[in-house]
Order: structure tokens, then C-alpha cells, then sequence
């Protein structure tokens, strides 16, 4: 079951993107992947932006929880709205070919020229994080293991 966290990261008006090198090769995206077996909602997110633009960021909120319909899966995002704070954007040349920041009319152009991975996750994460629709962080609850 793919869980998949990401980051809106604003910064002085504009949102930092991501250029896929792999998959979807050349299209825009938020930086996001899989959380990883042991890991926490939060740790990932601030994982996958680090490893796939440079930057070390603070999360300030949640502004996206969703899942795409599937026949033969699961899939669920969970995407936060998160700072700055440290690093420099660059691309791993890897799974990254460029990391940018775009404004919003920006972004609705590499929407319009079907340049978006998943335009509907990306514009509606970034469009709740403009208009205030960022829920706390305290939602997010670590439990416990369960003996088995």
C-alpha cells in the first residue's frame, strides 16, 4: 500500500518544484515520496524534501490528506505546508533533474501545458496552503507498537 508524503515549501511567494528524472520524466511535482517501513508521517516528509531538492525544511501544517481510487490498491498522500531552514535546492541529477521555484501563475501554466505529474494533488495541495485551509500538526499521532 504506497503511502506517499509531501511538502508545499513557500517561500517569499513561490513554491518550490521538483523535476522528475525517472518516472513521469520531466514533469513538475511537489517534492513527495514513500514513507519507508519504520518511519514516521513527519520523518518522511522531511526526508523526501531533503533528498530530492537540497533543502532541510520545518513542517507548519497539514494541507492535503487524500487517495486516489484504485482497483488494485491503496494509495494515500498526505502533503504538509513546511519552511525553509537550511540546505541549498539542488538536484541529485538522479531521480531530480532540476529543483525551481515557480510562482502560482507559474504553476498554472505547467498545468495548462500538461507539464504537472499529478496536477490535481499539486495545484489543490498548493491552492489550501494560499488560502489558510492548514490543519496542526498535533492531528498526526505516532502510536505505539502492538506485540503481535
Amino acid at each position: 500500500m504506497p503511502v506517499i508524503v509531501g511538502e508545499v515549501i513557500e517561500k517569499d511567494g513561490k513554491y518550490l518544484l521538483v523535476q522528475e528524472a525517472r518516472k513521469c520524466r520531466g514533469k513538475w511535482n511537489l517534492p513527495a515520496g514513500h514513507l519507508d517501513i519504520g518511519e514516521t508521517l513527519l520523518d518522511a516528509a522531511k526526508r523526501e524534501a531533503r533528498e530530492e531538492s537540497g533543502l532541510e525544511t520545518e513542517l507548519t501544517g497539514i494541507c492535503q490528506i487524500g487517495n486516489r481510487k484504485m482497483e488494485d490498491q491503496v494509495f494515500v498522500t498526505v502533503i504538509f505546508t513546511a519552511k525553509e531552514t537550511g540546505g541549498e535546492a539542488v538536484a541529485d541529477g538522479d531521480e531530480i533533474m532540476d529543483v525551481k521555484w515557480f510562482s502560482y501563475d507559474e504553476i498554472l501554466k505547467l498545468k495548462e501545458n500538461d507539464e504537472i505529474r499529478t496536477p490535481d494533488l499539486l495545484v489543490g495541495a498548493i491552492n489550501n496552503a494560499k488560502s489558510g485551509a492548514i490543519a496542526p500538526l498535533e492531528l498526526i499521532n505516532i502510536y505505539a507498537a502492538v506485540p503481535r
